[in-house]
């Protein structure tokens, strides 16, 4: 995997007008550091804020990074890079994901292509082999009329009363086109992976798939401050039997990854930028399968300043900030084992998600049980970073 995991692929194209920051694995403290690329080479910004949570809450955190001077080089961005591949499963030196003490947070259903096929995980039952029949009954009587629909509006519900009408209802098109987005918590704070980490499926899962996202770096004041890529790893059969298996289907180790870093607003790079990406995905089996596919925020339904509202406000606070999946128009429906059964991981899959302002995010498909634990969380943050006399 180490060739996808070079500095020219997985950087911005525009990196050098860049303000990048991440975090990585520093052997000779035995803990993460944050970093900032500048130039060909990372540089630990400890000094000015021991967390990604604590820059990300100051009141102009681009600043901070630029005046940052004299933070000391921890190498170039390539070798880095490439002691994050997995030919060890822990190497020494190698990058986390960005993100550390936020939460993490991910929205569902923001895209009609995404939202069909939820529709159909819930009446194929989890079942692949159902889905190919149960996809050509539902796209009959929903098409694509859906997506013009403003979520929560008049003619959603106008939608919602023929549908009901017609028994196709479902709770996903409650969160796709009603008024309450689908906002969950993806993965506990410090558990996401970075690039070059392998991420899990799990091993009763026999129906599952990436999720290439955009996601949002929020602070405690809920001002949208940057954004990164993200792979939601989602089980299709787990959720697909019921909704009550959401966080089974969705947070397991290693089924959260970020990276390779969060591109913080500037004058370069804004929220307008971030609504006009277009992210790739690409996945390539052991066995010599190929697949790629490419997602347009263009096509979101609510825009992601509203995603933010609805996960933060008076009625929900963040104090150490969080990390906002903005959900994905990815769903698979290629048949890779069996005709009609659609897509599926198998272990060994290299996946990239991928847009030109953001880089590149790589990962390698492993079982959960056979990857390596996680082990490192918050209290051995603070515990670490006293030792360092960070805190």
């Amino acid at each position: 995997m180490s060739h996808w995991l070079t500095s020219v692929d997985c950087l911005p194209a525009d990196h050098e007008h860049a303000t990048l920051v991440g975090r990585v694995w520093l052997p000779d403290v035995d803990g993460p550091a944050l970093v900032a690329v500048r130039g060909d080479g990372l540089h630990d910004l400890s000094r000015v804020a021991a967390t990604c949570s604590q820059l990300l809450n100051l009141d102009d955190p681009v600043a901070a990074v630029r005046d940052a001077r004299s933070a000391p080089r921890i190498g170039s961005v390539g070798e880095i890079l490439a002691k994050s591949a997995i030919a060890d499963p822990q190497p020494a030196l190698r990058l986390l994901a960005p993100c550390d003490l936020q939460a993490v947070k991910a929205s569902g259903v923001t895209f009609v292509a995404s939202l069909l096929e939820r529709v159909i995980e819930e009446q194929a039952r989890g079942d692949a082999r159902k889905a190919d029949a149960v996809r050509q009954s539902i796209v009959a009587i929903i098409g694509s009329n859906l997506r013009d629909i403003r979520p929560g509006s008049p003619q959603a519900a106008a939608v919602k009363d023929a549908l009901i009408a017609q028994g196709v209802w479902s709770q996903y098109l409650e969160v796709g086109i009603g008024p309450d987005a689908e906002i969950f918590t993806k993965a506990q704070p410090m558990s996401a992976v970075g690039t070059g980490a392998e991420i899990g499926i799990h091993p009763k899962s026999a129906w599952n798939n990436p999720e290439p996202e955009i996601v949002l770096a929020v602070n405690s004041a809920g001002r949208i401050v940057g954004a990164s890529l993200g792979n939601d790893v989602n089980l299709r059969d787990f959720e697909g039997r019921s909704a009550l298996l959401l966080g089974k289907a969705k947070d397991n180790n290693a089924s959260a990854a970020i990276g390779p870093f969060i591109r913080l607003f500037d004058d370069g790079f804004t929220l307008d930028d971030v609504r006009r990406c277009d992210v790739g995905l690409k996945v390539t089996g052991p066995e010599g399968f190929t697949f790629t596919a490419r997602s347009s925020m263009s096509q979101i339904s609510r825009d992601p300043t509203e995603l933010v509202d609805h996960a933060m406000g008076r009625h929900h606070q963040y104090p150490d900030g969080f990390m906002l999946y903005l959900g994905t128009m990815f769903a698979p429906t290629i048949d890779r084992f069996g005709a009609g059964q659609g897509f599926t991981h198998a272990a060994g899959d290299v996946v990239e998600v991928a847009t030109p302002s953001l880089g590149a995010l790589v990962n390698r498909v492993n079982h959960t049980d056979r990857i390596a634990p996680w082990t490192f969380g918050t209290g051995a943050l603070m515990r670490n970073l006293a030792q360092r006399q960070l805190l």
